[in-house]
């Protein structure tokens, strides 16, 4: 599913955090990672970017060692242009299944902090995009490099979308590939119901609770995973984020508009508030170019 991966890399503690966490990727059947890290144009010049070329590829060999100790075969790479075009470049020109990188955590207040490669990479995406939720205390960045484990506990955020269809494959792959623990959330948005549609509500109560089953199940057959369900009535992106904290999620998939939208609606969309406030890792599936054509056209 995942079997090639390319992740911007960054010269920073929190880098190797991230890099640490990837060994849970395994039964997503990853095999090969290339590291990439970005000189900006605009910041370096003829007589200094050898220095720093230096610098970068000395990191990036620590990096390497790394992973190739967690059994990934791994190359390295720096380019010249920002990571937001050039890992999505790199993604698509050379057909990698998934782009990583880090994001830090915080609270719904650090707005500031919801910025850089993460932001740019998801805003640009063509291909799936993996946040790993990296710690800023050094302690607790100790402790999470220690025990990371990516996947054991899967939530699952659907809208019942074609592009939440297509987020739902990639969880039923990964638990034919051995995750354990999956819990399944749709919310109906109270903005929406209220106040026109709310003598409907318990018809869309049933409605949707018959859609999670069903998907239970199927999930069910292919595993030996443990699945709940969780319907709520409310802000979307506000029970999704009351979830992860109250499960202790560790990953959660969930589809995005992906390219083609204006930046506002991405900016405005459940799961860019998921990716930016979530405590827990976030993988982006972005919707396919012929669906997003679809929508905009409507």
């Amino acid at each position: 599913m995942f079997s090639r991966i390319v992740i911007a890399s960054e010269i920073s503690p929190a880098a190797f955090n991230m890099l640490h966490c990837l060994e849970g990727l395994k039964p997503l059947g990853v095999k090969e990672c290339l590291l990439v890290q970005c000189l900006d144009p605009h910041e370096t010049n003829s007589k200094i970017s050898s220095f720093f070329t230096s610098i970068i590829e000395e990191n990036l060999k620590e990096q390497k060692a790394l992973l190739e100790k967690q059994g990934y075969a791994v190359s390295t790479r720096v380019v010249t242009g920002h990571i937001k075009n050039e890992i999505n470049r790199i993604a698509v020109e050379e057909d990698y299944t998934m782009m990583v990188t880090g994001t830090p955590e915080h609270s719904m207040v650090g707005e500031v902090f919801f910025g850089g490669t993460a932001h740019e990479v998801i805003l640009h995406a063509q291909k799936p995009v993996l946040l790993i939720r990296i710690v800023n205390d050094p302690d607790k960045r100790l402790k999470m490099n220690k025990a990371c484990n990516l996947v054991k506990h899967i939530l699952f955020s659907t809208d019942f979308s074609e592009n939440a269809k297509k987020a739902f494959e990639v969880v039923k792959t990964m638990v034919a590939s051995g995750v354990k623990k999956v819990s399944l959330i749709h919310v109906i948005d109270k903005a929406v119901v209220d106040p026109y549609l709310k003598e409907s509500l318990e018809d869309f109560r049933l409605s949707d609770n018959t859609r999670l089953q069903a998907m239970k199940a199927e999930i069910e057959s292919l595993g030996e995973a443990e699945v709940d369900v969780h319907l709520s009535y409310g802000s979307p992106s506000g029970e999704i984020l009351k979830t992860i904290k109250e499960q202790n999620i560790s990953l959660v998939v969930m589809g995005s508009q992906g390219r083609g939208f204006v930046n506002e609606v991405f900016l405005g969309s459940v799961s860019h508030q998921v990716a930016r406030h979530s405590s827990a890792s976030v993988l982006l599936i972005p919707a396919n170019r012929e669906d997003i054509q679809e929508t905009n056209n409507h």
